[in-house]
């Protein structure tokens, strides 16, 4: 058990990091899962397009995706337990309970869409005060009156100008609403990794989706640990993710060895993240 003095950036990576290969078996366990759900979701997307050749594939293709779906659920709530370990700073590996896992996998599942559609709405919103839609109509307008001109051979002086100023309307309503976007969806990533920790450390649902809390915690966390942390951990991520990616392309067979390493680094994220809100919990 770790002591319960706060933790720097460099002792949670270092920590986490190691984590994941102190019970080689669980880490096993979460890949094999991760294969069969694959299987399931692979096999069923096939055999469902299949059903509009023969409509009970349409059944067996449904039950395959749904299956990959709950299992997804249980691998989903086992992070969450990794996260808890975290917090708890426990040196363990945690097991797999099953039906818990499948019951806070469901939870997270609920929270990730929430922490989704409220960025994406948001943006919907700002792409319809800037509108977008309209200003594109009008481009299309007045293509189509500029195309009907060189069709004729009438000049068309005013319809270019027209053009290119409905083209600047587009593109600045884009330009604003991507803008958006990206900062929303940020916030939102930063505040959906609080919510899941906020779910390890209490188990509720309600506590998971109390966005103005997850905000506060970040404050309590202190923003620049939490920044510099998600930072370091995506750098290392993609870092690693990128060397074994040329290896893969030089020694092919060795891709195999993709399906522990992608589980291994979700675990020593998830490890992080508990590591993080452990100085709050």
């Amino acid at each position: 058990m770790l002591n319960g003095v706060n933790m720097d950036v460099i002792e949670i990576i270092k920590d986490s990091f190691v984590f994941p290969s102190k019970d080689m078996k669980t880490l096993l366990i979460y890949v094999l899962l991760s294969l069969v759900a694959a299987a399931f979701s692979f096999f069923g997307t096939i055999v469902y397009v299949l059903g509009f050749l023969n409509p009970e594939c349409f059944m067996w293709g449904g039950m395959a995706v749904v299956i990959s779906l709950l299992i997804g659920w249980v691998m989903y709530g086992y992070l969450i337990s990794v996260i808890k370990s975290g917090i708890e700073r426990s040196d363990e590996v945690p097991g797999f309970e099953w039906w818990d896992n499948f019951i806070t996998g469901f939870d997270n599942f609920i929270v990730t869409i929430v922490y989704f559609i409220i960025p994406a709405f948001i943006t919907l919103i700002v792409g319809y005060a800037t509108d977008i839609f309209g200003n594109f109509m009008i481009l299309c307008q007045e293509i189509y009156l500029q195309s009907q001109h060189i069709y004729t051979g009438a000049s068309s002086t005013i319809l270019v100008d027209a053009i290119s100023q409905a083209f600047v309307n587009l593109l600045f309503s884009i330009t604003i609403t991507i803008t958006v976007a990206i900062i929303v969806f940020i916030i939102f990533s930063f505040l959906q990794t609080m919510a899941e920790a906020r779910l390890a450390n209490t188990g509720s649902l309600s506590e998971a989706l109390n966005v103005l809390e997850a905000a506060k915690d970040i404050k309590r966390i202190g923003i620049g640990k939490v920044i510099i942390l998600v930072l370091l951990v995506i750098i290392i991520v993609a870092v690693i993710e990128m060397i074994f990616s040329a290896l893969f392309s030089i020694v092919p067979i060795l891709s195999i060895l993709s399906i522990i390493i992608t589980p291994y680094l979700a675990f020593f994220a998830q490890r992080a993240v508990g590591l993080l809100y452990s100085d709050i919990a």
